[in-house]
């Protein structure tokens, strides 16, 4: 657990309760009880009590051995999701731009040093990108997190990690052609709020194989920056009619 000073009203035990929550994952789906206090870096005694307490709220299931999240968990995501509008706003345009691009679409925001998908349009064939909502990666390893970086306010660059890519050139897009793993590449656009500001990233995750690093830019480029400025002329509508989402800004980066 940090072992940063924290401000007086900073509640320990909740920090140590959302650290049992995350010590679940896509490739941890069920843990013993010696596997959550390892992975939530806490004593058993205090991983047994929180995770007894998440059981009796319905947030965690046992079965033997082995806790599991359970789909009550989703509430806490979905009131993020359906409080800022953006995600449905974006949806529509997500799923064309997946059907125009053939490729998955993601929208993403900056939380920290990671960017979280926070919309995704899969594309319909085999072997398509795949970026579940709500899962994070490093934002300086991501076209979507380097966009994203790039507009980070002065007030917000001390964040741990959270280092500004370098603007130039005034082309704000980026591309990365290989994300996190060989073959994959991507080109992510920003998406501005009805006040101007970056809120978010719009961007397309392909295969090497189907898509080569010249077609990100010259392929995949426009049609990312069409859904982009589609999903920013909804925003501007919903904030005329007194509607949620709004929400700084020149970034042109690439990576091999």
């Amino acid at each position: 657990m940090p072992t940063a000073v924290r401000a007086p009203h900073f509640v320990r035990s909740f920090e140590r309760g959302l650290a049992v929550i995350r010590a679940f994952d896509a490739d941890h789906p069920a843990r013993t009880l010696s596997e959550v206090a390892r992975a939530s870096e806490l004593p058993r005694a205090a991983a047994r009590r929180l995770l007894l307490t998440l059981l009796d709220l319905g947030y965690v299931h046992c079965d033997g051995r082995l806790f599991r999240l359970t789909p009550r968990v989703l509430e806490l995501g979905h009131a993020y999701l359906a409080g800022s509008g953006l995600p449905e706003i974006a949806a529509p345009h997500l799923e064309q731009l997946a059907r125009t691009a053939g490729e998955s679409a993601f929208l993403s925001v900056l939380d920290g040093p990671d960017a979280v998908c926070v919309a995704a349009a899969p594309a319909h064939r085999v072997l398509a990108a795949a970026l579940p909502v709500g899962s994070r990666r490093p934002a300086r390893e991501t076209a979507a997190g380097r966009v994203l970086l790039a507009h980070l306010a002065p007030q917000r660059q001390e964040l741990p990690g959270a280092v500004p890519e370098p603007v130039g050139h005034g082309r704000e897009y980026a591309v990365v052609e290989r994300e996190l793993e060989d073959g994959l590449g991507s080109v992510a656009v920003p998406l501005r709020g009805a006040d101007g500001a970056v809120v978010a990233s719009v961007c397309v995750a392909a295969h090497a194989g189907r898509v080569p690093p010249a077609a990100l830019r010259g392929e995949l480029l426009g049609p990312v920056r069409s859904a982009a400025a589609r999903i920013e002329a909804d925003l501007r509508l919903a904030a005329g009619r007194g509607g949620r989402p709004g929400g700084s800004g020149a970034v042109f980066t690439e990576a091999t």
